[in-house]
């Protein structure tokens, strides 16, 4: 979890300086179009200097609770932190899991191998399907059914990887380490490009005059926190497990005592 908390605050600073620009931007649009859209005369309005509509009134009596520098700061700041922590302390269990299962990987190697394990399965595969959109793009009537769909996908991917590890593993005293792990990495790709074509595709695209530019920003900024957070974590998390298993490492590799019995002489 030290290694997590560590991990999100290399990846604080990133976060800021590159994904907080697209959501201002996209915010920023969404503000323009909700002002164009307010001035322009309704069908059912008796006059242009006729009463707000109740609904308008209600729209404009609402405030933040949160305002935009402290969500931009204080509130991406707390985001990352938090999540850097929880995920670190999943990992740690992961890793635990796989040291010495997996093969006689060093702590370090293991650690690596655990992150980008968890960046691939959480993070990339499901991007692929669901990528991130930035604030005001989509319907908020529709955010539950994406959030669902996103963690579905996340479930469906972490569970395959699972299997695959497992078949893998089974089928490496009959096929050999590298032909079992080509097998598994097939068969886990199989398994998602089915998954992909099952799932329902989200039905709240982004609208044709959004800026692409801006949208594939935000993706790319997205995407690439979650990249450096990643490698972060195992670097970090890499590092303190072989220290703190270096006496079960050197105890690894020091040869075995002999078994002959040296008896006194008489």
């Amino acid at each position: 979890m030290i290694a997590g908390l560590l991990a999100g605050l290399c990846a604080f600073l990133p976060a800021y300086a590159a994904g907080e620009p697209p959501v201002r931007d996209s915010i920023a649009l969404e503000e323009t179009r909700s002002a164009a859209s307010a001035h322009e005369p309704s069908a059912h309005e008796p006059s242009a200097h006729g009463a707000a509509a109740p609904e308008q009134k209600e729209e404009e009596a609402e405030e933040e609770l949160v305002s935009r520098p402290v969500q931009s700061t204080f509130g991406l700041a707390t985001g990352v932190l938090v999540y850097g922590v929880a995920v670190g302390g999943i990992a740690s269990l992961v890793f635990a899991v796989s040291l010495g299962r997996t093969g006689r990987f060093r702590p370090r190697t293991t650690a690596a191998l655990v992150a980008g394990a968890a960046f691939t399965t959480v993070c990339l595969v499901p991007f692929l399907k669901y990528p991130a959109t930035p604030p005001a793009v989509g319907n908020p009537d529709t955010i539950g059914k994406r959030t669902a769909l996103f963690f579905l996908m996340i479930a469906l991917s972490v569970l395959l990887a699972v299997i695959a590890v497992i078949v893998g593993r089974r089928l490496a005293p009959r096929l050999g380490n590298w032909n079992a792990s080509v097998v598994a990495g097939g068969g886990y790709v199989l398994a998602l490009v089915v998954a992909c074509l099952v799932l329902p595709a989200n039905s709240d695209a982004v609208a044709a005059d959004f800026p692409a530019a801006l949208l594939w920003e935000f993706r790319l900024a997205s995407l690439g926190v979650q990249a450096l957070l990643w490698t972060a974590f195992g670097l970090i998390f890499g590092a303190l497990a072989e220290r703190a298993l270096a006496e079960r490492v050197l105890a690894e590799r020091a040869p075995a005592p002999s078994r002959d019995v040296v008896r006194p002489a008489p």
